[in-house]
């Protein structure tokens, strides 16, 4: 279990990871992209060759061409050169300012001999981007600003990950807890169930051992076959509930389910055990509405009411009451069987449907009792898309079986 909340954990983990660094990457990307986009666009917008042209005609006109040529956003540079030597610098910024770096700038292009070149760098480390035509003209954009935005993007988006990180940790952690709770549950229930039916076997066997042994020595053999016998029966009616269970649980058996008459089966249930109620003089009422069908399994829906009734009985006093009622609404079919005694405990109501969970284990012990009836009940129930309930007020212990009306559903 514990490796398999790890797997679970890391699972989960790497997932929302590879999703957060997925969505960081593209949000830098697509930063970084529109970033060169623009350097791109502004290094192509300038034809130096106009520019120069205008001065030739009319040197008076620089400073109208210049003022065409302005950029509020971008601080770029035309270098006009003669002879790989540079004869001019115009300022395309706002205030026209030149800075003293422009020169040497210009002068390292000049020494790569790179004509005919657009060249953006990478913008996390390169302070500048130009566009070199023909060995006459530079043109020169300063990439401080921008490179400084994309590295104030870029360390924003790696705190952001290492903070998300963190959170992503403890959100795995709970998730983890949380999809492997089930299976927790499940892989607890079967230790324990092992444990139990082990406890419930070893009992039996041993007297059936020791009575095994006695038959050896003792003349008077009758109290040890009886043993022998009671023992067995005790193991054989604990394993048949063991393989009921396993059946009811195992989803690849088909199991043949069609419409049946849900009054007529109560009815019949109730009278193979009216002799038993009568037997401990308890006092039977029955209210069943006619005709209800139901989509099951006649042979499971038999066993169900054999064990819910059988429950009631025995959980009866003398001169107690057994009340069954089955009725139906627009929805649903309710099957309510009830019976005074001592009520359920409270908090145990959802305990009883336990295997092997019993409340009196010493009582139960002793009626052969192992606490699987109503574990198989609710098996059955379930198998029908249904569901089981018990509760107890001040005068009745009632088990309530809620059917959903024209279910074709034979698994849920």
């Amino acid at each position: 279990m514990k490796k398999l909340k790890i797997k679970t954990f890391i699972t989960i983990f790497v997932i929302l990871t590879i999703f957060l660094v997925t969505i960081l990457f593209i949000a830098n990307y697509q930063d970084y992209a529109r970033a060169k986009r623009s350097i791109e666009e502004n290094l192509l917008r300038i034809n130096p060759k106009d520019i120069v042209e205008s001065i030739m005609d009319n040197p008076n006109k620089l400073d109208n061409v210049i003022e065409r040529k302005r950029f509020i956003d971008a601080t770029i540079y035309t270098i006009i050169l003669d002879d790989a030597n540079i004869k001019s610098i115009i300022s395309h910024t706002e205030d026209g300012f030149i800075d003293d770096n422009v020169k040497t700038i210009a002068k390292e292009i000049i020494k790569k001999n790179q004509n005919n070149s657009l060249h953006i760098g990478n913008l996390y480390f390169s302070n500048y981007s130009y566009n070199y035509v023909l060995n006459r003209y530079i043109i020169l954009m300063d990439n401080t600003e921008t490179r400084s935005r994309l590295l104030t993007t870029l360390n924003t988006s790696i705190i952001l990950f290492i903070m998300l990180e963190i959170m992503i940790f403890m959100i795995s952690f709970v998730l983890a807890r949380w999809i492997t709770k089930p299976a927790e549950e499940s892989f607890n229930k079967q230790k324990q169930f092992i444990a139990d039916a082990s406890h419930e076997l070893k009992t039996p066997l041993a007297v059936i051992m020791a009575s095994s042994e006695a038959l050896e020595n003792d003349r008077n053999k009758k109290k040890w076959i009886k043993n022998i016998q009671n023992e067995a029966d005790r193991m054989n009616k604990l394993i048949a509930s063991l393989l009921e269970l396993a059946r009811l649980d195992d989803e690849n058996i088909q199991i043949q389910y069609e419409m049946n008459n849900l009054s007529k089966i109560t009815e019949k249930s109730i009278l193979t055990l009216e002799s038993l109620i009568f037997e401990k003089e308890i006092n039977l009422d029955y209210h069943i509405d006619k005709n209800i069908k139901l989509y099951s399994n006649i042979d499971e829906i038999k066993q169900l009411l054999t064990i819910l009734l059988d429950n009631a009985i025995k959980h009866t006093d003398k001169d107690g009451n057994i009340v069954v009622e089955l009725n139906e609404n627009k929805n649903n079919i309710s099957l309510k069987i009830k019976n005074t005694g001592s009520p359920i405990p409270k908090g145990e109501e959802e305990k009883i449907f336990e295997r092997f969970y019993r409340i009196d284990k010493a009582r139960n012990r002793s009626q052969n009792r192992y606490g699987l009836g109503l574990a198989i009940a609710k098996s059955i129930v379930q198998n029908h898309n249904g569901k089981i309930f018990a509760s107890s007020d001040n005068k009745y212990t009632i088990f309530t079986v809620m059917f959903k009306k024209k279910n074709i559903n034979t698994k849920i």
